[in-house]
């Protein structure tokens, strides 16, 4: 028999507020700490800055995410690793052709990860994950493996369809890798690695690397289509 709801429970709108507050207060905290670890980096960050930007005490923080380091793991799993589910899905139940999904596949990246601050995740691990060989050894096992995988998925698909010539995969994916590393350190490095008069859309910059990378994998008697 379930347990008697007493009028105090089904009444009572603070103690349902608080409960409301207590289920967003993860989901908050990590923003707050996506927010500091993209402006400031790891090292730099502390966790009660943390848990002032999302409105709790640093002993609240630690109820929920017992050190920094756990922090920022959830945070990597909450923005990227997470994420990888949907892609292979996507990817499982794509139609079009493989230059198709390969054109899909650097797009919608920009859409929902290149655009927003969680690409800053890669820019700080590639200044601060020689200092940190555990945050390194997470990041490569959630974010970098599942994503090297679904491109070497793609480019087979288009070698075995007979759509790409046959290719060492395993060097190639760094092809398509690469533009997008690009993106995220001209994106969050105050694009500093291109001259002050260029005017990069990234939209139009993937689409040209698209064409690019595809022109070299396509065997000689297709087009991309």
């Amino acid at each position: 028999m379930p347990a008697p709801r007493f009028l105090s429970d089904t009444f009572c709108p603070s103690r349902a507020k608080r409960e409301r507050r207590k289920e967003a207060r993860p989901g908050e905290l990590l923003e707050a700490a996506l927010d500091l670890f993209v402006a400031k980096g790891f090292a730099a960050t502390r966790s009660e800055e943390v848990a002032a930007r999302a409105g709790v005490s640093k002993g609240t923080l630690f109820l929920y995410f017992p050190s920094k380091e756990e922090l920022f793991k959830a945070v990597i799993v909450e923005n990227l690793s997470g994420r990888f589910k949907e892609w292979n899905q996507e990817f499982a139940e794509f139609e079009g052709s493989t230059a198709e999904m390969l054109r899909y596949c650097m797009r919608i990246w920009w859409e929902r990860v290149g655009s927003t601050k969680a690409s800053g995740l890669t820019k700080l691990m590639l200044s601060e994950g020689n200092n940190f060989p555990e945050l390194a050894d997470f990041y490569r096992q959630e974010v970098v493996r599942p994503g090297h995988a679904l491109l070497r998925k793609i480019l087979k698909r288009g070698i075995d369809s007979g759509e790409f010539a046959p290719i060492d995969v395993d060097h190639a994916i760094y092809a398509v890798i690469a533009p997008m590393i690009f993106l995220m350190l001209w994106k969050h490095s105050a694009a500093i690695c291109v001259d002050a008069q260029s005017n990069i859309e990234p939209e139009r910059y993937l689409e040209v690397q698209a064409e690019l990378v595809l022109n070299g994998f396509l065997a000689a008697k297709g087009k991309a289509s």
